[in-house]
């Protein structure tokens, strides 16, 4: 798999398009860490694990390391660079923009009700 790298240009041009509530930036802390910190109070993010591709090095480091998912998750970004937190209205529309400019996007989840973390199901 080759590496993701998301540009500064594509992210300006989808905020000057649509209202974008959010981003996050999945470095260290990785999925659950990272997430919740642009999430006001009573927000929660629930991420629809079969969603995306995890590259193959995270299935090798998981095992080889004997590591349990949730540490998977806290620790690394799991094939997931930036998520992007808008209306659901807006999803397609956002999607649309970003592989315009050459990024790789989809729908991974959504934002609920909840106690301002990140459920992986």
């Amino acid at each position: 798999m080759a590496p993701t790298r998301i540009y500064v240009k594509p992210l300006l041009r989808l905020i000057a398009d649509l209202p974008v509530h959010g981003l996050s930036h999945i470095t260290g802390g990785g999925l659950v860490e990272n997430i919740p910190r642009v999430l006001p109070d009573g927000l929660e993010v629930v991420l629809e694990r079969k969603a995306w591709r995890r590259g193959t090095v995270f299935d090798w480091l998981q095992r080889e390391g004997q590591v349990a998912d949730a540490e998977m998750y806290r620790v690394f970004n799991c094939g997931i660079g930036m998520t992007v937190h808008l209306a659901p209205g807006n999803a397609d529309r956002a999607v649309g923009i970003l592989r315009d400019m050459g990024q790789e996007a989809l729908v991974i989840g959504e934002v609920r009700t909840g106690t301002r973390g990140v459920v992986i199901a």
